[in-house]
C-alpha cells in the first residue's frame, strides 16, 4: 500500500501492517472497546458566506490518542452516540421461510461499552437435521421446551428497538427476523442494518484479509471471544470484529452513521481504489451546509467546482463505489486539497458555482466553462442590415443559442417571416451597383444591393424585427403560424410538420430571450422565499446579477434584514449587450429561483413586467408543437 499524498518521505508498507498511530478514531470503543469516554458539546461557529474554508490532505498517520471532534456541522449521527445491538441466529437451515431459528444470541453496545445481553435457544416445534447438529452441537433434546419463537420475538423486537441491527452476513440474520415478524403478525421495526462482512470487504483489503468469514477475522484481529456456531457466542465475536473495523474507518474519515452504513454497502467489485479511499479524509471537516466546494490539485490548480446544499454529504460522495465516472475518479485521486464556501441558501451557492467556474476554468468541470461562448442572433449595423450570428452583441440580439447551428437555424426560420435579405456582402448607403442575385429572380429579395429598393422601404423589415425580438409585436410568427395551418389544410403535412417544429422552435427561443433579457433591465428586484423551516431566503439581484443574499432565521422580522441586506449589497452597472453585461446563465438560474419555490417580490424598481406581445404568449403552443412521424395529420396540433 502506497502512502499517501503528503507522507513526505514515508515508504510502503506490508499489507496488514497497522499501529495505534494508524488509527484516526471517530467512534470512542475504536481502540478499546472497555473505554469511557464523555462527548464535550463542540463550539457552535458563525461562518461568513465569503469564508473559503480549506480542508488539507492529513499527514499519513495521526497524533496517537487523537481523537475527531465532532461539531454541528457533521448532522449525521455521531457514532458515538449510535446504539448497536449485533445479531447471531442459528437455524435449521438456510431458507426463512421454510426453515426455523433455534437459537439468538444479542448483544447491545454504544460507544464501545456492553449495555445488554439476550440469549437463547428456541424450539423449532421439529427436530434438526444431523448436519445442523453436527455444525453446532445444538441437538433437539437441548430445545425441546425450550420458548418457543411467538414468546421470545417480543422482548428481542423490544431489545432491538431503535438500534442499528448489526450481523455478520447481516441479510441472512435479518432475513429470518423479518419472516418471523411476519408469521408472528409482528410489525417489523425496519432498523437500519450494517453487515459486518461487507463491512470487513470495504474497510480491508484482499492482501490482508483474503477471507472475511467470521471465523477469519476473528483470528486476524485476535479477539477474545471465538465463535463456535453459538449464538451468543458469535455475537460477541461479531462485536469485537466491529470495533476492530471501527479502528479503520477513522482513516477513512468516517465519523456518522450514515457515513459506516454508504461504506458498507461499498461492493467489493466497485469498490473505490485505495488511493481514492485514502483521501476521505478531505471531506472530514467540511461543513453540512449549503455551498460551494473546489477541489484543488498539488500546484493549488482548481480542478472541479461543484454546489450543493449539504457539503458535507456532497463532497463524501466522491470517495465512495457510487461514484463510477472515470473522469471524476481521476480527478479526485489527484486532488489535494477541498475548498468550501459557505453560502446563505442555495441560489448564492449555484450564482458562487457558475462564477467560480468561470473564474477558473477547471478541467474537470464540462458546462459552465466558456459563458460567454453563447450565439446570440443580431441585425447588423448598417445602412441595409441583415441577421448576423454573433457572440458578444452590444445591443439588442436574439439568444442565447446552446450552438452555432441552433442560432442559424433561427435564422433561417427569421428569413422566411421577414422582408430582409440573406447576402452578406455589405451594401453602400449610397450608389449600390451590384448585380441582382437569384433571390431577386425568385421574388424573394428587392435586390438592396442593386439600387433596387431604398433604405426607407427596407427599413419596415429592420422595424419589424426589432419589434419581435423586444416583445413588442407578434406578427412574424403570427405569421409563421398561418402558413402552417395553410399547408396543413393542402394536405402538404411533410412541409407543415417542419414549419411547426421550426416555428416552435423559434418562439421557444424568443420567450427565453424576452425574459432574461426583462430581469436584466431592472435595476434592482429583492426576493423572499420560504426557507422550511419558518424563516425566509432573501436575494437581492441588480441587472440579473446576484448582488447579495442573507436568510431572516424563524423568529427574525424579515423587513429590517432586507433592508440591511438591500444596503449592503453589491453596487452593479449595466453594460452593452441584451442582457445589460450579465451572463445568460446567471441570469437564467436567478429568474428561475424568483418564479419558483414560492418567491414573492418583496421590491422591484421599476416594476417587473414581460412585453404583453411577447413570445411567452406562444409557449403553450411550443410546448404542444411536438414532433410527429412525417404524414400523420391527425398528429399535426396547429394551435
Amino acid at each position: 500500500m502506497a502512502a499517501p499524498s503528503g507522507e513526505a518521505g514515508a515508504g510502503p508498507r506490508p499489507a496488514g501492517s497497522f499501529s495505534s498511530a494508524d488509527i484516526r478514531p471517530g467512534y470512542p470503543g475504536a481502540s478499546d472497546c472497555r473505554d469511557r469516554h464523555t462527548a464535550r458539546a463542540p463550539a457552535i461557529l458563525s461562518v461568513p458566506p465569503d469564508t473559503v474554508r480549506a480542508v488539507s490532505a492529513p499527514p499519513g498517520s495521526a497524533r496517537p490518542g487523537a481523537r475527531a471532534q465532532l461539531s454541528f456541522d457533521e448532522l449525521g449521527t455521531p457514532l458515538r452516540d449510535v446504539t448497536f445491538v449485533v445479531l447471531d441466529l442459528e437455524t435449521t437451515g438456510g431458507s426463512a421461510n421454510n426453515d426455523a431459528i433455534t437459537e439468538i444470541g444479542a448483544v447491545k453496545v454504544r460507544g464501545g461499552e456492553v449495555l445488554g445481553e439476550l440469549a437463547t435457544l428456541v424450539d423449532p416445534g421439529t427436530g434438526l437435521p444431523p448436519n445442523i447438529v453436527a455444525l453446532t452441537g445444538i441437538t433437539t433434546a437441548m430445545v425441546t421446551g425450550a420458548p418457543r419463537l411467538g414468546e421470545v420475538l417480543p422482548a428481542l423486537l423490544e431489545f432491538l428497538g431503535g438500534a442499528v441491527l448489526v450481523a455478520h452476513n447481516a441479510p441472512f440474520d435479518a432475513g429470518f427476523l423479518r419472516a418471523a415478524c411476519e408469521r408472528h403478525e409482528r410489525a417489523w421495526p425496519r432498523p437500519p442494518v450494517l453487515c459486518t462482512a461487507r463491512l470487513a470487504r470495504a474497510v480491508l483489503s484482499p492482501a490482508e484479509a483474503p477471507s472475511v468469514r467470521l471465523g477469519a477475522l476473528a483470528r486476524l484481529f485476535g479477539t477474545s471471544t471465538q465463535p463456535t456456531h453459538r449464538a451468543l457466542a458469535d455475537a460477541r465475536a461479531t462485536v469485537e470484529v466491529l470495533h476492530h473495523l471501527m479502528e479503520r474507518i477513522g482513516n477513512l474519515g468516517v465519523q456518522s452513521l450514515e457515513e459506516l452504513l454508504s461504506l458498507a454497502r461499498e461492493s467489493s467489485a466497485h469498490r473505490p481504489p485505495e488511493r481514492v479511499r485514502r483521501r476521505r479524509t478531505l471531506a472530514r471537516d467540511v461543513p453540512s451546509a449549503a455551498g460551494v466546494y473546489l477541489f484543488r490539485g498539488a500546484r493549488e490548480e482548481v480542478l472541479y467546482v461543484g454546489t450543493s446544499g449539504d457539503l458535507r454529504r456532497r463532497v463524501r460522495s466522491y470517495f465512495t463505489a457510487g461514484e463510477r465516472r472515470r473522469r471524476v475518479r481521476e480527478m479526485v485521486e489527484l486532488a489535494e486539497r477541498v475548498d468550501t464556501v459557505v453560502c446563505a441558501h442555495a441560489l448564492e451557492a449555484g450564482v458562487r458555482e457558475l462564477r467560480l467556474i468561470a473564474a477558473h476554468r477547471p478541467r474537470y468541470n464540462r458546462r459552465s466553462r466558456n459563458p460567454g461562448r453563447a450565439w446570440w442572433v443580431a441585425p447588423t449595423e448598417e445602412a441595409f442590415p441583415r441577421l448576423s450570428v454573433v457572440t458578444a452583441p452590444r445591443g439588442q440580439a436574439l439568444g442565447p443559442f446552446g450552438s452555432r447551428r441552433g442560432a442559424a437555424e433561427a435564422v433561417e426560420t427569421l428569413l422566411d417571416a421577414l422582408p430582409i435579405r440573406s447576402c452578406t456582402q455589405r451594401i453602400p448607403a449610397r450608389s449600390p451597383a451590384a448585380s441582382p442575385c437569384v433571390l431577386h429572380e425568385l421574388d424573394r429579395c428587392r435586390a438592396p444591393c442593386a439600387g433596387l429598393q431604398s433604405i426607407e422601404s427596407y427599413a419596415p423589415g429592420v422595424h419589424a424585427l426589432r419589434g419581435l425580438v423586444t416583445g413588442a409585436d407578434d406578427a412574424p410568427l403570427r405569421l409563421l403560424a398561418d402558413r402552417v395551418e395553410q399547408l396543413a389544410a393542402r394536405e402538404r403535412f411533410e412541409s407543415a410538420a417542419r414549419g411547426r417544429d421550426r416555428l416552435a422552435a423559434l418562439a421557444s427561443a424568443l420567450a427565453r430571450s424576452q425574459q432574461l433579457a426583462a430581469l436584466a433591465a431592472l435595476p434592482e428586484v429583492v426576493g423572499a422565499r420560504p426557507d422550511g423551516r419558518g424563516g425566509w431566503e432573501l436575494a437581492v439581484v441588480r441587472h440579473g446579477r446576484l448582488a447579495a443574499a442573507d436568510v431572516a432565521r424563524r423568529g427574525t422580522p424579515p423587513m429590517p434584514v432586507v433592508e440591511s441586506v438591500r444596503g449592503t449589497a453589491q453596487t452593479i452597472l449595466p453594460a452593452d449587450g441584451p442582457l445589460a453585461g450579465a451572463s445568460a446563465e446567471e441570469v437564467n438560474l436567478v429568474r428561475r429561483w424568483l418564479t419558483t419555490g414560492g418567491t414573492r417580490l418583496v421590491y422591484s424598481e421599476p416594476a417587473w413586467a414581460e412585453p404583453a406581445r411577447g413570445a411567452a404568449a406562444w409557449e403553450d403552443w411550443a410546448r404542444r408543437a411536438r414532433p410527429v412521424p412525417l404524414g400523420s395529420p391527425s398528429e399535426i396540433t396547429l394551435g
